[in-house]
């Protein structure tokens, strides 16, 4: 999802994608610790995504939006 999408998203669907991504990456350790997971690049591509909705959180707490 890229940041353009996130930005007109509201805080309430901003939580609602947090905790699926984090539920995901949640996934993807327990993938790459059972050796299920072959593409391990796909746990940095959902950490950068939680960092990113969690700025635009921040970012529209600090604005009152």
């Amino acid at each position: 999802m890229k940041i353009d999408e996130l930005r007109k998203m509201t805080a309430e669907e901003l939580k609602k994608e947090l905790i699926d991504s984090q539920r995901e990456h949640f996934n993807l350790r327990m993938q790459i610790r059972t050796g299920q997971l072959t593409r391990s690049h796909f746990i940095n591509e959902v950490k950068i995504k939680i960092a990113r909705i969690k700025t635009i959180l921040r970012q529209k707490e600090l604005t009152g939006s």
